[in-house]
């Protein structure tokens, strides 16, 4: 069975969701996370995919405060991403209550800190964010691209320890016109031994079902379940079933 994990982005403490990665095409759907969160868990959810988008832009920490009410008050298993660049970063985030955490520019920038923070806490905890555009890794927030292609950089990271790797397709994020996966399905065959995350334009369960159909592990929903063209209780229902 697929995992289904929902996603919380977060700018100024409210839970938004941009297009395509783009700041300017930003909207608000809820005041309060912790109350996303809750009904996340309500509905059968085990975890959760915390995002913060002014940690991303500002290269620190930033929303750090959610994600400690979030873990203090509910069970989900969080892995948290966004602005995680200093080991100081990190110590933050796991004294907050995350699970696990995303590096994805950090593992651009920084190979040798990301590296140590995954002999430190291990390949459970350490998720490479492995972000692209036309298959070619971005970072910053996704607001810089690269020449980096996108395969070779997740097997290289493989080669030294990854096991969970996150792959956005940018270009899809927050379009709800379905997801990539033919990419997927590349990704899987010539580096079979990841648990993959497939992540952006998920738009119905026929989605899902591809992705599931194609042997992916997981992937992460956010727009989709903020639009309605998914809804908490058919999720419920799958966790239910499953």
């Amino acid at each position: 069975m697929i995992e289904l994990i929902p996603a919380i982005d977060i700018i100024a403490g409210r839970c938004v969701r941009l297009s395509q990665g783009d700041y300017a095409r930003q909207k608000v759907y809820n005041e309060s996370p912790l109350d996303v969160a809750k009904a996340f868990q309500d509905n059968g959810l085990k975890r959760l995919h915390l995002v913060d988008l002014d940690g991303a832009k500002a290269s620190h920490i930033v929303n750090y405060k959610t994600l400690e009410q979030i873990a203090l008050h509910t069970t989900l298993s969080i892995d948290f991403g966004g602005g995680l660049k200093s080991d100081e970063d990190l110590h933050i985030a796991f004294d907050c209550g995350a699970d696990m955490v995303t590096g994805g520019s950090v593992a651009v920038r920084d190979r040798d800190m990301f590296l140590r923070w995954l002999e430190r806490y291990g390949h459970e905890r350490i998720i490479l964010g492995a972000d692209a555009r036309d298959e070619k890794i971005s970072t910053g927030g996704w607001l810089e691209d690269s020449e980096i292609e996108l395969i070779p950089y997740v097997q290289n990271y493989v080669a030294a320890g990854i096991h969970k790797v996150i792959t956005t397709d940018i270009g899809r994020d927050g379009m709800l016109q379905g997801c990539a996966v033919e990419l997927y399905k590349k990704m899987l065959a010539e580096i079979p031994d990841i648990y993959l995350m497939a992540s952006g334009g998920i738009g119905s369960w026929n989605d899902i079902e591809q992705l599931q159909a194609a042997g992916v592990p997981a992937v992460i929903l956010g727009k989709s379940i903020y639009e309605g063209s998914i809804s908490l209780s058919e999720i419920s229902h799958f966790v239910l079933k499953n």
